[in-house]
């Protein structure tokens, strides 16, 4: 399949990369609508409070997944990239790495707990949520099937362990079980995915028992991901950090209604993601062959963001209302909250993009440092918004933040340029430049 040209845009390099990343997003937003329905069956089942309790947990483990993934995904992806001979050795250096660092994380996330717990949820289903973050080191597998632009297996575990997952969660729900079973469903959502990315892998030849852990490239990719693991919990902190407060501030109910808010807003950000790691090797190799060209293609994918978050910010504000009514009465005032929600994600698409470019010229100290920013803020506004405005208070404080977060290299005059060329993306103005090119 061949796409047509689109003025402004490479047309080779959307040739070449176009059917990777539309396999990608196939099985990300397959999985996605299945996901959303079930969570909507789910939370009419569990009541506000129930579902708070649940979050509570599940943002635990959330805000200490950066330190268990070591920052190493897009890492993973580039030593395979320069160096697909060592394939084994790079694979298993990194799942070991992941291993150690998931286990290291439970005793952490227990001192977390007794520093601030999360009111209402007990510590024995943080602890269950808690082996999530070993787990997690079969998504090594993942890095690997990007660097070979081979997205589609990917996409097929995704969708296998979703439909799954679905018919786990509403087999319980047939069965009225209580809320401990669905703590176990939710940490069993991650085993199958490490299962379907066990059996893919090991297929044509592939084998992961040829892993090996080698001590010289585990010090050289802790050198270079060390920022991103900063950068990573800083992104959890202003990310999540909304949730955990809420539920401590005003109570499990308010908790488990924001988390619907949040779950809804918050669905949609894995496209950048996708997006961006499938062209990364293409933004890569125009750095190194053409700077005009990289230019172009970084102005490009700000512009994509904004295609891509724009409309669906729009849309879901004006139906928010709408999108309730297939809730339970009990979630319907959080309509007005998802209206302002869903604005974080136009800044966490252009975020997303941003890092790409930071990552590329070498500038991944700076990645923290403006996640720290962003960090600060939410943490601050919410002390201030949430005793005074509930849930609302939250969300208005998690888009100044997003905000605040990704235009902060404005103030860096090295990169400013950067938040120039992304505001002329939010702004629509590259698009009218290239409409009047044409």
């Amino acid at each position: 399949m061949r796409i047509p040209s689109i003025p402004g845009f490479d047309k080779e390099a959307l040739d070449k990369y176009f059917k990777n990343t539309g396999m990608a997003l196939i099985g990300k937003v397959g999985s996605l609508f299945i996901k959303m329905l079930v969570s909507i069956v789910v939370a009419r089942y569990l009541s506000k409070a129930n579902l708070g309790i649940i979050t509570g947990g599940i943002t635990y483990i959330y805000l200490f997944s950066a330190l268990a993934t070591l920052g190493l995904d897009q890492f993973i992806v580039k030593e395979l990239h320069q160096f697909p001979q060592n394939r084994d050795r790079i694979l298993g250096t990194s799942f070991w790495m992941k291993v150690f660092a998931g286990m290291g994380c439970i005793p952490l996330i227990w001192v977390a707990y007794q520093v601030y717990p999360a009111h209402g949820t007990p510590y024995s289903y943080v602890l269950i949520f808690s082996i999530i973050g070993i787990v997690q080191a079969f998504n090594v597998i993942d890095s690997y099937f990007q660097s070979e632009v081979k997205s589609k297996y990917i996409m097929q575990v995704q969708i296998a362990g979703t439909l799954l997952s679905a018919a786990i969660k509403l087999v319980l729900i047939y069965l009225e079980m209580p809320l401990i079973a669905f703590v176990y469903a939710y940490a069993l959502d991650f085993v199958l995915l490490a299962a379907g990315y066990f059996i893919t892998y090991n297929r044509k030849g592939r084998n992961i028992f040829n892993w090996a852990y080698n001590s010289e490239l585990a010090k050289k990719l802790l050198h270079y991901s060390w920022p991103l693991i900063i950068s990573g919990i800083m992104v959890s902190l202003y990310m999540k950090i909304d949730q955990l407060m809420v539920q401590n501030i005003a109570g499990v109910e308010e908790a488990g209604a924001y988390a619907t808010v949040a779950t809804l807003s918050e669905a949609w950000n894995f496209i950048p993601t996708v997006i961006i790691t499938t062209l990364f090797p293409a933004i890569l190799n125009a750095r190194r062959d053409d700077l005009n060209r990289y230019k172009k293609r970084i102005q490009n994918l700000y512009d994509l963001m904004i295609y891509l978050s724009l409309p669906a910010a729009i849309i879901i504000t004006f139906s928010s209302h709408l999108i309730y009514k297939v809730y339970t009465p009990e979630y319907a005032y959080a309509a007005p909250v998802l209206s302002v929600h869903i604005w974080s994600g136009v800044f966490v698409f252009l975020g997303a993009a941003n890092s790409q470019y930071l990552i590329a010229e070498g500038y991944v100290k700076l990645t923290f440092i403006r996640t720290g920013f962003g960090a600060i803020v939410n943490i601050l506004l919410n002390l201030i918004l949430i005793p005074k405005m509930g849930m609302m208070g939250a969300a208005i404080a998690t888009l100044i933040a997003y905000a605040s977060s990704a235009f902060f290299v404005l103030l860096i005059p090295k990169v400013s340029n950067q938040g120039v060329m992304m505001l002329k993306s939010l702004f629509l103005i590259s698009l009218f430049q290239k409409i009047i090119k044409r």
